[in-house]
């Protein structure tokens, strides 16, 4: 358990998640994600100075990304400070908050800047000479798509994970469409009274056009309207499988950042100072080979057991839910209802940058525990490449 780290309340944001190829798809990320915490620094009058150390989260090659940390650093006016580079799948953003608090947990950092950047649009194609090849030809790889579509180890695509989990378990496709639609409707919820709730987090990307021309990106863009009657005409996207295009996530670009200080600095950084977030405890696993959604349960697990409280004990629940399945089996195996959690939004609508993905929700699920007042517990789990999974508990 953690006992000294601790995340300022509205020390932190996130864009709008724009679906691939949009807004975002021409933009290095590092340097749009730098940019973006930059503004937002600014509007909070949050000068980099305070910070002593930079993690950055990113999982898809950029140009320059061999300098990672430290030129995010400099990048968002903190030129005096070092950083390093995490790259974990979708649990990027959880390793990136765990290793800042163990910095502040024994000492090493006082102020810990947490960027988490990436952009699945226009992803880098990798050649390696290979002289034994037919004629020199080279080894070649596409960073996002051939990622999806085939782990080196379990030997499948992203999608057949989920439907291995459907097939031992008996997860039905109506089921996965009911929690498509329900999914859904609590994203729109978010937007309500003007998107009261997103407004809560969400800070604008500042575009440039032209030396002279700059749009701002408020929204998520891409989200696609979802009824019972479109899931039921959609087919299952593998032969016999339970998942369509309409149950799962999809490609995104997007970024988010979030301070990890010590209780004395988040609460003078604070926006109120009886909302700090305490950074609990952190769960990880690796499910059984070519069964991703699996991997959910023991993190949460862990991450539960590390707190020493029980799932009953949470009042917020926020999932990185690629697949419905993901979230059916959570429940069943925590014994909880699937309607419960991932109120205002979850990956599953707004979409899958990787690197960012986590820490948005964590974000929402922040916001969503202050609203409920008093207090309490929150926890996030996800799923990850290579079937592996990460949580934090969070407490208010």
């Amino acid at each position: 358990m953690l006992t000294k780290a601790f995340i300022p309340y509205k020390g932190y944001y996130s864009s709008p998640f724009a679906r691939w190829q949009g807004s975002f798809a021409n933009h290095h990320s590092i340097i749009l994600g730098s940019e973006t915490a930059k503004n937002w620094l600014k509007t909070k009058k949050i000068s980099s100075d305070i910070f002593d150390y930079l993690i950055l989260g990113a999982t898809i090659g950029q140009p320059h990304m061999f300098y990672g940390g430290p030129w995010a650093s400099a990048l968002i006016g903190a030129e005096n400070i070092s950083g390093c580079l995490i790259s974990q799948a979708c649990s990027t953003s959880t390793s990136v908050i765990f290793q800042a608090a163990l910095g502040i947990e024994t000492g090493f950092y006082e102020n810990v800047f947490t960027l988490m950047t990436d952009r699945c649009s226009n992803g880098p194609h990798t050649i390696w000479p290979n002289p034994n090849g037919p004629g020199g030809q080279v080894i070649s790889e596409n960073w996002v798509m051939d990622q999806f579509n085939n782990d080196p180890w379990a030997k499948n695509p992203m999608i057949q994970t989920a439907e291995n989990v459907v097939k031992e378990t008996g997860i039905t496709k109506e089921q996965c469409d009911e929690v498509a639609l329900q999914r859904y409707e609590q994203y729109m919820k978010s937007l309500e009274n003007n998107e009261k709730f997103q407004k809560k987090y969400m800070f604008p990307v500042t575009i440039k056009l032209s030396r002279k021309k700059t749009i701002q990106i408020e929204k998520d863009e891409g989200i696609m309207p979802t009824t019972k009657q479109g899931l039921e005409k959609l087919k299952p996207v593998l032969l016999n499988g339970a998942h369509t295009f309409g149950s799962q996530t999809h490609p995104a670009d997007g970024n988010c950042g979030l301070i990890v200080t010590t209780k004395e600095k988040a609460e003078k950084l604070s926006f109120d100072k009886s909302k700090n977030t305490q950074i609990i405890s952190y769960g990880f696993s690796r499910a059984k080979k070519g069964f991703m959604a699996m991997a959910v349960v023991p993190a949460a697990q862990m991450a539960l057991d590390k707190a020493k409280i029980s799932i009953n004990d949470v009042k917020v629940i926020k999932t990185h839910n690629p697949f419905a399945a993901n979230d059916i089996y959570f429940a069943d195996q925590m014994n909880i209802n699937v309607n419960s959690f991932n109120n205002f939004g979850s990956s599953l609508i707004f979409g899958h940058p990787q690197a960012p993905t986590a820490g948005r929700l964590i974000i929402e699920g922040i916001e969503e525990l202050a609203d409920k007042g008093g207090g309490g517990y929150m926890l996030f789990t996800g799923c990850a490449a290579g079937d592996t999974g990460a949580a934090l508990v969070l407490k208010m």
